[in-house]
């Protein structure tokens, strides 16, 4: 294994390049060198009190690199906040650190609320504080300018799901689209729906997951793409989806086994053009885990079990505060089978 071996502005560093082969080591190097190189400059922005925005937020880049508890696509999230602070707040990066006011964080709050969702919002606000936190941390100024901003109050998204036969009809009508894709589409929007699995998680499903015999699909979490919890959890296979895989597997041969049983990753394209057609409201992908979800709670199924299919690990908190008037509902209607009178 080939380490670095390399002094910067007076600071020895030994450090493994985690490879073998030579050629891959001397491009890491160069990473390297350069990555310490812009750290050791921005603290020593810093100890002379003059410190920009932008010497701030490659402290925090390097930080939110080396973070271990951040799943990658946190850690992607982060990265897409900080372009959208910088595109929409261009000088910000070259400003000196002392300079920035409440007030201009309170105009630039206000311009950037109007074009992004309150999530979006919320999460670049977090990343300001956090860029300015680290110029307090380093003693270039006192006192945080961002925490004038409030964050906008997110409202639950209301579901509006197909119903039973419109999903049927759905189905039948991508089916019939006449594309090359339009039966693997067809077979995209049917497993999502009868296990719950995000689209993610469906597209690494190979046919040695599935287990006839248990009834069970195996979900598998991906590090690397970052899907939550990278976790492996098992899915009963209700009737319809014993269905659907009993003719993928006849169809897929020999090579079922080794190679993933959906043959499209998305399908969105085909799901809007369906839903025009049917006159119905638009739905995506993950919507079809939680019409999955949905249709498991009015057959009866326990919120805590629906989570644990769903690859929750809160208990059902998250289940039961989403799909919670579901179970009102049919609580509601239960009550009235309850009769004392004649």
């Amino acid at each position: 294994i080939y380490y670095a071996h390399a002094k910067v502005r007076g600071k020895l560093i030994r450090q493994s390049l985690k490879t073998d082969v030579l050629s891959v080591a001397q491009l890491r190097l160069g990473d390297l060198i350069k990555e310490h190189r812009q750290r050791t400059e921005s603290q020593e922005a810093s100890v002379r009190g003059k410190m920009t925005f932008g010497d701030a937020l490659a402290i925090y880049e390097q930080q939110l690199k080396d973070a271990q508890h951040l799943k990658p696509a946190a850690k992607l999230y982060r990265q897409r906040t900080i372009v959208a602070l910088l595109k929409s707040w261009p000088e910000l990066k070259e400003t000196d650190v002392r300079r920035i006011t409440g007030s201009e964080c309170l105009r630039w709050a206000s311009r950037f609320a109007s074009k992004y969702s309150p999530t979006v919002f919320n999460n670049t606000v977090g990343t300001l504080r956090q860029v300015i936190k680290i110029a307090i941390q380093s003693g270039a100024r006192y006192g945080n300018p961002a925490e004038e901003i409030k964050k906008v109050k997110v409202r639950q998204k209301i579901l509006k799901l197909p119903e039973h036969d419109q999903f049927l009809s759905l189905v039948s009508i991508v089916r019939k689209a006449g594309g090359r894709f339009s039966n693997a589409c067809g077979d995209l929007i049917e497993f999502l729906a009868y296990c719950g699995a995000r689209k993610g998680e469906a597209a690494r499903v190979l046919g040695s997951d599935c287990d006839f015999k248990t009834g069970k699909i195996t979900i598998r979490g991906d590090a690397e793409t970052g899907t939550k919890n990278w976790e492996i959890r098992a899915v009963p296979m209700i009737p319809d989806m014993r269905r659907l895989l009993e003719r993928l597997r006849k169809d897929g041969g020999d090579e079922w086994n080794s190679k993933p049983v959906m043959r499209v990753r998305e399908c969105q394209k085909s799901i809007d053009s369906a839903c025009k057609k049917l006159g119905i409201s638009r739905f995506t992908h993950h919507d079809l885990r939680h019409l999955f979800a949905t249709f498991c709670i009015e057959k009866q199924v326990d919120i805590p079990t629906v989570s644990r299919w769903l690859g929750h690990k809160d208990g059902g908190a998250l289940a039961m505060k989403t799909y919670g008037h579901l179970r009102d509902q049919h609580s509601t209607a239960m009550a009235q089978k309850v009769v004392f009178s004649a």
